[in-house]
């Protein structure tokens, strides 16, 4: 992991996606992350208060660059229902580009301890937001029949999350992203009654 070009923090947090896709949050240790890094402990520390405090840094990174994709597929839509199916691919697409991170995000970040909890609640919470304000103005636009938005915005990041778990531990080669027009048929419809 030791390339020439790529700053070392960079460096350190690609390593640790990789530890900790591949051994799990409790099996990585920060020694591992350096070695992968081709760093120092010293460096390491420089950047991070400790493993918990990286770890929470790339899910937070993630969630970020999520929200970016989504907003931005959402931003070339126009109507409610298509603002709609373009943040159920953008989301889809983007766990589907890195599987490493889908998994640590998905998989490897849930019920590790309470800061870890705290903060994966705290994401879905602000993506169930989002979700449920263009659920808000499909219901104002008369696309969709008047629903609780809020209830079908936590249905809708059920789906995904499933259908990308499954993905991710089925260890089938098939890309992520030739499910995603089924599944965004699937949500729509259900939307639609």
């Amino acid at each position: 992991m030791n390339s020439p070009g790529i700053p070392l923090r960079e460096r350190i947090i690609q390593a640790a996606i990789e530890v900790f896709a591949e051994r799990g949050y409790n099996g990585t240790t920060v020694d591992d992350i350096v070695a992968a890094a081709g760093s120092s402990k010293g460096a390491f520390y420089f950047y991070f208060p400790n493993k918990e405090g990286l770890f929470l840094a790339i899910v937070e990174d993630f969630a970020t660059s999520l929200a970016s994709a989504i907003a931005g597929a959402v931003s070339q839509a126009s109507g409610a229902m298509a603002k709609v199916e373009a943040a159920i691919e953008a989301g889809a697409r983007a766990f589907g580009r890195d599987r490493a991170l889908s998994k640590i995000m998905l998989v490897e970040a849930v019920g590790l301890n309470p800061a870890f909890e705290n903060k994966r609640r705290e994401i879905y919470a602000r993506f169930a937001a989002l979700i449920q304000s263009y659920l808000d103005r499909a219901v104002a636009e008369k696309d969709i029949p008047a629903i609780d938005t809020e209830v079908m915005a936590y249905a809708w990041l059920g789906a995904i999350n499933e259908v990308v778990v499954h993905w991710l531990e089925s260890g089938r080669p098939k890309e992520l992203e030739k499910v995603v027009p089924d599944l965004a048929r699937f949500i729509i419809n259900g939307l639609r009654g």
